[in-house]
């Protein structure tokens, strides 16, 4: 089953048109998948704070499923991602059981910079759909050791690309980041 659609997610601190998730849109739709870039409702309601992650997690859930609906498909041809934040939201949905095609996790947050004690990963061991991690090999919030390390717990299959020299932000990078989004779906 081909990938329909992709919802993406933004960081903590942006919006749905952050360049790297407008970069990926770009890439991706002329292959035909349909993108849906959201907001978060914090965001939407002009509040700096994120809300708690079972609200976001449900901002999630409801977009996908009205993505699927919309384009008159199961969830398992929807693929979910973002970055950082995002990305970590789309892939706590799967783990809780939305069916997805696959996940695309840009910059994941790992564990808040300088405490690699606080992983973000309980829930890695209910990922069974394919996974990209595209990070910076200069990420404070993992380094390509810590990130390999944590998803070699992952059941589903796993592909790491590694941007060089690339920061937990990928200034400058979204080109690349937005190629090997759209060159690893293509694949799927």
């Amino acid at each position: 089953m081909s990938v329909a659609g992709l919802i993406l997610t933004p960081g903590a601190s942006a919006g749905r048109d952050q360049p790297a998730l407008v970069a990926i849109d770009d890439a991706v739709t002329p292959s035909g998948v349909r993108v849906e870039r959201i907001d978060f409702p914090y965001r939407l309601a002009g509040r700096r704070a994120p809300d708690r992650p079972p609200v976001l997690v449900a901002t999630v859930v409801e977009a996908a499923r009205a993505l699927a609906d919309g384009l008159g498909v199961p969830p398992e041809q929807i693929a979910l991602g973002g970055r950082s934040m995002g990305g970590r939201m789309c892939s706590m949905a799967v783990a809780e059981g939305l069916g997805a095609a696959a996940l695309v996790l840009v910059s994941y947050p790992l564990h808040p910079p300088g405490r690699p004690d606080r992983l973000r990963t309980d829930h890695f061991g209910d990922l069974r759909v394919p996974c990209l991690f595209v990070s910076g090999t200069r990420d404070t919030f993992g380094t390509p050791d810590e990130l390999e390390t944590a998803t070699a717990g992952i059941p589903g299959p796993v592909t790491h690309h590694w941007i060089d020299r690339g920061d937990h932000g990928l200034r400058r990078k979204d080109a690349e980041v937005a190629e090997v989004v759209r060159d690893w779906l293509a694949d799927r």
